[in-house]
């Protein structure tokens, strides 16, 4: 029989519902034009089945409790915004084959366990720095991800349409049926690993290293095999455990899924796993963070330059106030030029206060700059150098560096500078596909998953 948690909230998580967040100012949500039909839109969403379990968001919240302690780290990967248009199911398996090959590579040359976590099956919105943009001399709605417009460059196509929130809802039931699938059905056994090293990665030379890799662990399999011990009923060897998360931007879709537990009366954000917020939507006493601090979810917010040491404390106190451990994950965004400012400073603050957080770091969205092609871009270097300040830093001050938060494909995209096979700012037009921003591709991911495990060592 399953065991309900701690509640990570206070008495005054009593009185919350998932529609108090209205009372509070919300930044970054769209100008729907029709109240009546998101409305209606609402209502539909609210009678659909949950896309995940509160038992498995408490599993989950388990997993990272383990990371929080020291005992295993976490590796949140994939789109940086799921599209409509690209929906695919070669595209989610590619996805998957490459976030696997990174898990087996951490876990193999760390000798920790690694709790999967995808940016998949709901990161389908996008925060925006302005609300518009010029376009062939017209003024027309930013982009917001396909949750909620279109990415056509035509004013029609910018017009919010709340019937994409069900759009959205239903690619992600068919995008998690499949990872369920691939997951617990085979393609995840350990015997199968050669099989994930996609055609475009396994030319290259860390290709060739995965596959090293892959013939130790077969070399094992078959030992153990010899030695009478009895494979078949190890689970662990033939499936894994595979979590999905999404930035909780559209306050709307989010407390349309949120359904209250029949086993804990707890409430639980039934969208995905794990939720977080943004850089630009994590005021203390904004509508996202009220949404968070009432769901049971393990949630996260991200934290850039402008976060002052009372500033995360405060939203430590905010999303965990009973500090329960695996419940909140700080995701770091600095920048590799700023890292080494800010992150001792908020780890000792954090820990002044006996917060029991998952520490993890996302080197990319601090990186990001315009080519002078005009594709926003990152180059894998400074990803690399923000990673090493991360675990140096976590380091030095004596606390665990519990993950890392990275944004890829598994397509043969030419969006970010640098890596194995250096891709220069003329190579980017070649494949540049994102929707928003920039991804590293398969062989790049799997480069920066070797990195991070060599991190891990020392």
């Amino acid at each position: 029989m399953e065991v309900a948690p701690p509640n990570p909230g206070t008495d005054a998580a009593d009185l919350w519902t998932p529609e108090s967040w209205r009372t509070m100012a919300a930044a970054q949500q769209p100008t729907w034009p029709d109240a009546a039909a998101l409305k209606q839109v609402h209502a539909r969403l609210s009678g659909l089945p949950p896309l995940v379990f509160a038992g498995e968001a408490r599993h989950l919240t388990r997993s990272l409790a383990q990371a929080a302690d020291g005992r295993a780290f976490v590796l949140q990967a994939g789109d940086c915004a799921e599209s409509f248009s690209e929906f695919t199911a070669d595209g989610i398996r590619d996805k998957l084959k490459i976030i696997l090959q990174m898990a087996v590579v951490l876990t193999y040359g760390a000798g920790l366990p690694v709790v999967k976590v995808g940016r998949i099956a709901g990161q389908f919105a996008k925060p925006r720095s302005l609300p518009t943009e010029l376009v062939g001399g017209q003024v027309i709605d930013s982009f917001r991800g396909h949750m909620v417009n279109d990415d056509q460059p035509e004013r029609a196509a910018r017009i919010p349409d709340p019937t994409r929130l069900v759009t959205a809802y239903e690619q992600a039931v068919a995008t998690l049926n499949l990872l369920r699938a691939f997951t617990k059905g085979g393609f995840a056994d350990l015997s199968q690993i050669h099989a994930w090293n996609q055609e475009f990665v396994a030319s290259s030379t860390e290709g060739r290293r995965f596959e090293d890799i892959a013939e130790g662990i077969d070399s094992a399999l078959r030992f153990m095999d010899a030695c009478g011990i009895n494979l078949g009923s190890e689970d662990t060897l033939h499936q894994v455990d595979f979590w999905t998360s999404h930035e909780a931007l559209i306050l709307d879709y989010e407390e349309a899924l949120t359904r209250k537990d029949s086993l804990t009366g707890d409430w639980y954000d039934c969208s995905a796993h794990m939720l977080w917020v943004g850089e630009r939507t994590r005021q203390i006493d904004g509508a996202h963070c009220e949404f968070l601090s009432g769901i049971h979810n393990p949630v996260g917010t991200k934290i850039g330059p402008s976060a002052t040491a009372d500033d995360v404390v405060a939203l430590c106190e905010r999303l965990n106030p009973a500090r329960v451990s695996g419940r909140l994950t700080l995701i770091t965004r600095f920048g590799v030029d700023a890292i080494d400012d800010h992150l001792a400073g908020l780890i000792r603050a954090v820990g002044d206060e006996g917060h029991p957080v998952v520490w993890m770091c996302d080197p990319m969205h601090g990186n990001t700059f315009t080519a002078e092609g005009g594709q926003k871009t990152r180059r894998f270097d400074d990803i690399i150098g923000e990673l090493q300040s991360f675990f140096r830093i976590h380091r030095e001050v004596g606390t665990w560096p519990g993950g890392v938060h990275i944004e890829l494909t598994g397509d043969d995209v030419t969006e970010c500078l640098g890596g194995v096979e250096d891709i220069v700012e003329g190579q980017l037009g070649q494949r540049y596909t994102t929707t928003c921003d920039p991804r590293l591709n398969g062989r790049q991911a799997l480069d920066l998953a070797f990195r991070i495990a060599d991190l891990l060592r020392s």
